[in-house]
């Protein structure tokens, strides 16, 4: 393709209606070249690593060739509202159109203003303080650092759980249980085990007064386990017993996602002193988190003149006008469409149709596991000719322990996207299931014919799956 001339100092460009019409072939290359060629061998192992999508809109995706794909992965936590909801490019558009401020410190904005008030009307208790930077990583570095303040530097460590997922930055990556890479992090964390009360009470006893934040996610998203009510409300007491601040990461499962509005509020009474939230929150158009704290942990860490700039993890887009003002229509949306209970009619399509999968394919399928549209097909190892695929897969692959397991998920996966036009994915944390987390204007029919297609993949056995996925495979690099 022909780049835009350029002044004869700069090298040439792509327009925007160029980089529209690149084919897949020269995506690929420039993927090579300038972002990550481990990365084309990677996602082109999968049916839909090779081809580009050409729209979207709600659960659904328009590839270049006409093409329909059911969503069923939500955006991994993004897309609850799916694909271009009409209600939130009507907000991002008006906001265009009518050349709103986006951002300028010195300028109240009041879209950040209504959105801070909006969050603490749907959140129990006095839940009403907020702060809204643009990633998960940085909502869950904001609240540990704000517990840090709230201690005023005289505790230093902070807990977190073995299974934990909190993001990639130094300081949440440190934060996150399974480690691929020992990068320097925030110092002074420990762990403890998930879901175990004991464990937690061991860890703190280990630190006398000086825990300063437990952070954990009711809901782990990344391994399709939860805490008992029975453990967070004894986290709830002992923290309450050691003045330790306790975060709750709901990043994932917020606005709806496993039938309440955030999962921990199934429990009554039940509040954290720090709430941390982002993907759907930003309506799949919005790169937007919030942090919301307790009323007296956030005034006693921050409101005073000294130190009300102190708050910020990334100054410069902080309640950036457009971001909040798509998370403003995208939490309306989400109360006034219940998604809650969007989420509960799919998971009762959901949870007995796998479960019935389940006891039909024992060999494959070891357990399924989940709550409302958020649900983990735990694939069996495979046959133990695997085994030998294993020992063949070049570099870090070979050392995988999970590798086999992986290679399965995947072949079910490429099956499902190949032959049913179902687009699924599968963890890379904990014991990596097949993930089927619809988003929540998914109509409970597709959800259905995706258990169904599922049910019809299993039924040609895993031997052939894999060696399918192995062939289709073969000629590129690992």
């Amino acid at each position: 393709m022909r780049r835009t001339a350029s002044p004869p100092w700069e090298k040439p460009v792509y327009t925007l209606d160029e980089a529209e019409n690149l084919q897949v072939g020269e995506v690929h290359d420039l993927y090579r070249r300038y972002v990550n060629k481990s990365q084309v061998s990677l996602m082109t192992s999968f049916g839909f690593g090779r081809e580009l999508v050409s729209s979207a809109e709600g659960a659904y995706l328009t590839l270049s060739d006409g093409r329909r794909i059911l969503d069923m992965t939500g955006g991994v936590g993004v897309l609850n509202h799916g694909h271009n909801h009409p209600r939130i490019l009507a907000a991002r558009e008006r906001f265009a159109r009518e050349r709103r401020m986006e951002v300028h410190k010195t300028y109240f904005s009041p879209y950040l203003a209504a959105l801070g008030h909006n969050l603490a009307e749907v959140l129990p208790g006095d839940l009403t303080m907020s702060f809204l930077p643009n990633s998960g990583a940085e909502a869950v570095e904001g609240a540990v650092k704000l517990a840090y303040k709230y201690h005023k530097g005289r505790r230093s460590t902070v807990l977190r759980a073995d299974c934990a997922f909190h993001g990639k930055l130094l300081g949440s990556g440190g934060l996150t249980g399974q480690v691929q890479f020992g990068f320097p992090t925030i110092p002074g964390i420990d762990t403890f085990r998930y879901g175990d009360l004991g464990s937690v009470k061991r860890a703190v006893a280990a630190h006398p007064d000086d825990v300063y934040a437990i952070l954990i996610e009711p809901f782990s998203a990344s391994t399709i386990q939860w805490c008992s009510e029975e453990f967070l409300r004894g986290l709830r007491e002992l923290c309450d017993r050691e003045r330790i601040v306790l975060i709750f990461d709901e990043i994932y499962t917020g606005w709806g996602k496993t039938g309440t509005l955030f999962h921990f509020m199934r429990y009554p009474g039940l509040i954290p002193d720090v709430l941390t939230t982002s993907k759907s929150f930003g309506g799949g158009k919005s790169s937007i988190s919030a942090l919301v704290a307790r009323e007296g942990v956030f005034r006693k860490a921050y409101d005073n003149l000294g130190d009300a700039l102190l708050q910020s993890t990334s100054t410069t887009y902080y309640g950036f006008g457009e971001e909040c003002a798509t998370a403003l229509e995208a939490v309306n949306i989400a109360v006034e469409d219940d998604y809650p209970a969007r989420a509960r009619a799919l998971g009762a399509v959901l949870e007995p149709g796998l479960e019935r999968i389940a006891k039909e394919h024992p060999e494959a399928v070891g357990r399924v596991a989940g709550a409302g549209a958020l649900w983990g097909v735990f694939v069996d190892g495979g046959p133990r000719v695997l085994d030998l695929v294993a020992k063949l897969a070049p570099g870090g692959m070979a050392r995988d322990p999970r590798f086999r397991t992986k290679l399965v998920t995947c072949a079910v996966i490429n099956a499902l996207y190949q032959d049913h036009g179902i687009y699924a994915y599968y963890t890379l944390n904990g014991l990596n299931p097949l993930i089927i987390g619809p988003s929540l204007v998914t109509d409970p029919a597709e959800a259905e014919r995706t258990v169904d297609a599922l049910g019809e993949v299993l039924d040609r056995g895993l031997s052939p799956l894999v060696a399918r996925f192995i062939k289709q495979k073969v000629g590129s690099q690992w």
